[in-house]
């Protein structure tokens, strides 16, 4: 359900830090927090929607298919089927998914096609998210299956995002979409692409404090848009840094939405948030507070009146990371089991992959830094 652009158009409407040891981590801890026996079942469920995501978007030779979207991959797919086989400690499994990935979706720029049908790329053009994903798999699974190698493999995807997917705003630094988002009179903006724990271990693995300050930039930038919810897109102007939703990935107007990447914003904002961070999703929260998991619907507007009665799993993962980061950790649980539920309803590639990133992120440590 990401969406990818090309130069002009929008063609769909969808901190790691270096190794601290160098002994192999083949199982992760569970969370580090709350009542020991709610954190071994927390781990547990989160383990089991990662196989079960593996076990049904997997094939024999490593390609996350969209079974639900004509069985075609995209880049990010790739990227959380690493995840999961990194947080899971699979390494047979993690070799596989990455091996079919280097070999099909990495291009010589460094950055990960969006795009696979029927034995080929169709659309070269990289998204920044699928990017910083594919990073953060390879740092985690560098120390937990003790391959340096996979350390350098990410540190090169994170050197061409740095090339390719940021901007200046001012003096803010801008994770873009992709290299087509700089419009010159604007920057193309995609709060749900930021993932600041990534970025701040990108900089620990690399010395290069570039990724620090694209960290710093997005939070200031998803601060400035919750309204109290975050856009699926934005703009920024290029001169000062002030960030104004749009209706769509090649808009410059319109009032924008919270559908179906937006909420991707909560979840990676509500691991290790900063204060910024933390106020922010606060305020999405408060939108979703008094409202029972059941009665959460997919699209609102920015002001967080809903729009339709369409029900997602990822947006209850969005709203129990809100919670999270809110400080109401008794609702998480019941968020993510609505979460859960509403997958098992209706079973997709992109709810799976949410649930079980979702619990990976909110519940246990396994995608948590090493080393740190």
């Amino acid at each position: 359900m990401r969406t990818s652009a090309t130069l002009f158009l929008c063609l769909l409407t969808l901190s790691l830090a270096s190794c601290g040891s160098s002994a192999t981590q083949t199982t992760a801890p569970a969370s580090n927090g709350g009542d020991p026996g709610a954190g071994q079942s927390a781990d547990k469920l989160a383990t089991e929607s990662a196989y079960a995501f593996l076990d049904t978007y997997t094939t024999d030779g490593g390609r996350i298919q969209r079974t639900d979207q004509g069985g075609d991959t995209v880049g990010e797919g790739q990227a959380y089927g690493m995840l999961a086989a990194a947080a899971v400690g699979d390494p047979h499994r993690f070799q596989n998914i990455w091996s079919w990935t280097e070999h099909n979706m990495l291009q010589s720029n460094g950055l990960l096609a969006f795009h696979w049908v029927g034995g080929r790329v169709v659309d070269p053009h990289p998204a920044a998210d699928a990017d910083l994903d594919a990073a953060r798999a390879l740092l985690v699974a560098s120390c937990r299956f003790n391959r340096p190698d996979l350390r350098t493999a990410a540190l090169k995807i994170g050197d061409a995002v740095l090339a390719h997917e940021t901007a200046k705003a001012g003096s803010i630094d801008v994770l873009l979409p992709g290299p087509w988002a700089n419009m010159g009179s604007h920057l193309v903006f995609n709060p749900s692409y930021v993932d600041p724990t990534t970025l701040r271990a990108l900089a620990g693995a690399s010395g290069n404090a570039r990724f620090r300050a694209l960290a710093a930039g997005g939070t200031h930038l998803i601060d400035q848009l919750t309204r109290p919810l975050p856009p699926d897109w934005a703009i920024v102007n290029p001169a000062n840094g002030q960030a104004t939703p749009v209706s769509a990935a090649a808009a410059t107007s319109g009032p924008g939405m919270f559908t179906y990447d937006a909420p991707r914003t909560l979840i990676r904002f509500a691991v290790n948030p900063d204060s910024t961070a933390r106020s922010a999703l606060t305020r999405a929260w408060s939108v979703f507070r008094y409202t029972k998991p059941a009665d959460i619907v997919t699209e609102h507007q920015l002001s967080g009146a809903p729009v339709g009665n369409a029900h997602d799993a990822i947006t209850a993962v969005a709203v129990a990371g809100a919670a999270k980061a809110a400080g109401d950790t008794g609702a998480v649980s019941a968020l993510l089991a609505e979460a859960a539920h509403r997958n098992a309803q209706h079973p997709s590639y992109f709810g799976a992959a949410w649930l079980a990133l979702g619990r990976l992120l909110l519940t246990t440590d396994r995608l948590q830094p090493c080393g740190t």
